[in-house]
């Protein structure tokens, strides 16, 4: 029986869609390998989000092909599921697997007639421009948020991201917001160097939202981050948010997520 592995990949904001989700895929294409008479030797399987950039999955399975000789053939549900940049496309193409899009009921094999070699390269074209649209798309979206004097990304350390109903905004951390404060108090003193700083505010418990003791290049941002005097600069936009900061309602988001 031949070999094959399957890829699945989703992003954190398709998950939520019917059709979209890991185990959709999965299920489609294990059920696609027992007709077909393959012998799945791994599954691969990618979530990305904002947060994790990157898609272990996807290198974890080009070395199984590499490592695995008897093992030269890759199942997955169609084109924008297993591409994300045309160098992903190269690289495969170079290794020349045999590529199963079972939704798309089509084949790629070094075997392959040149126009469907040709069909398939611009299908490859036309998910690359729908991940770049939905770039484009995300980045304006931040971009309007700023200007709004929204900040529109990452919280920084001592803030949080928080939704109410369907309102995003930033909240006050409290497990770190006290911490933060004296570490500006500790340094403007002017008889603490940055390390002594760190090793004091790593002493009273902070760490970075991964639970890690912060790193002096951590600690620098953090003192040089005009956010924390009520200001944000974003893509060459700049506000002053200081009121809103300092306000009740700031106080509320951060009681409303604990």
């Amino acid at each position: 029986m031949t070999h094959a592995v399957i890829y699945a990949r989703v992003s954190s904001k398709e998950q939520e869609q019917e059709g979209y989700s890991i185990p959709s895929q999965l299920s489609l294409l294990r059920g696609y390998a027992i007709e077909r008479g393959f012998t799945i030797a791994r599954e691969f399987v990618d979530v990305e989000t904002a947060k994790h950039a990157g898609r272990p999955g996807f290198e974890q399975m080009l070395a199984h092909i590499v490592s695995e000789d008897a093992c030269n053939v890759i199942l997955v549900e169609k084109t924008d599921r297993l591409y994300r940049n045309l160098r992903d496309y190269v690289t495969l193409d170079e290794m020349k697997p045999e590529i199963h899009f079972v939704k798309e009921n089509f084949v790629l094999s070094d075997a392959s007639r040149s126009t469907e070699k040709f069909m398939h390269g611009i299908k490859v074209l036309m998910a690359k421009n729908y991940i770049d649209n939905l770039s484009e798309e995300a980045s304006k979206g931040m971009r309007e948020k700023a200007e709004q004097g929204t900040w529109p990304s990452v919280a920084p350390l001592g803030y949080r991201n928080v939704e109410i109903g369907d309102k995003r905004g930033i909240g006050i951390d409290a497990d770190r917001a006290a911490i933060i404060t004296r570490m500006f108090e500790w340094y403007g003193a002017g008889n603490c160097s940055l390390a002594e700083v760190r090793e004091r505010a790593i002493h009273e418990g902070l760490t970075t939202t991964r639970s890690r003791p912060p790193s002096k290049s951590t600690v620098e941002r953090i003192l040089k981050n005009l956010f924390y005097v009520g200001m944000f600069r974003w893509r060459g936009i700049q506000d002053d948010f200081a009121d809103f900061l300092r306000s009740e309602q700031c106080l509320q988001l951060a009681r409303a997520v604990g």
